[in-house]
């Protein structure tokens, strides 16, 4: 079972979001927490896979609650739940290693999906979460532009072609199946251009690519 804790202040959102989560056989919300300060406590005492983590709440913040989870419990995988708002959210939720994003008016598929991939330390972003990531983001100066394309440089053609999907949302599975390759195989490529570029996540790759086409 993927242990998984809930944190948003508004209750409703948080009763429909365990509703949908625990519809899924191998998805059980252990916790919920109604700021930061509660989740990260939580995620310690309950010791959970996949913490979501809405990105505005009293006391600490998503933001906040991700930085201390990053140290306290590494190998909690943090979605952020958001509708989306300032720039420099995106950009400390990416550099702080954020598993990924979950929009709020997202599907009830997508949100158990985005789970099971930060369960088994992926990513899911959908297209259109992938769009509003890489357009929340300012891109960089050609001369990083530049820096980002030596980085790519170093990439298989095989490796490429996976990278190129997943900065357009594409799951493991999708990729598979647009390149004919099992997900086993994909999920290998992944994680060996991760490596390679020295990424975090599948967010962080995206934006990579992104700014080396824009740089």
């Amino acid at each position: 079972m993927i242990r998984v804790l809930v944190a948003d202040d508004e209750p409703l959102i948080t009763a429909g979001i365990r509703t949908v989560l625990e519809s899924a056989p191998d998805i059980e919300v252990v916790a919920e927490a109604e700021n930061g300060r509660i989740a990260v406590d939580k995620a310690l005492a309950h010791r959970v896979d996949v913490a979501l983590l809405d990105i505005n709440m009293p006391v600490l913040d998503g933001l906040g609650a991700l930085d201390e989870l990053r140290q306290l419990a590494p190998d909690t995988r943090a979605v952020m739940l958001t509708a989306f708002g300032e720039e420099s959210n995106v950009r400390h939720a990416l550099r702080s290693g954020v598993a990924g994003f979950v929009l709020k008016n997202c599907t009830p598929d997508e949100l158990i999906r985005a789970v099971r991939a930060a369960a088994e330390g992926d990513a899911y972003l959908s297209p259109t979460v992938t769009r509003l990531v890489l357009g929340m983001v300012a891109p960089l100066d050609a001369g990083r532009g530049q820096q980002a394309r030596r980085r790519l440089e170093g990439l298989t053609s095989r490796e490429s072609q996976v990278l190129d999907l997943v900065a357009e949302g594409l799951s493991n599975a999708e990729i598979g199946r647009r390149l004919h390759l099992s997900e086993t195989s994909v999920k290998t490529y992944v994680s060996r251009v991760l490596a390679k570029l020295d990424c975090a996540n599948r967010v962080q790759a995206a934006l990579l690519v992104r700014d080396a086409s824009a740089g």
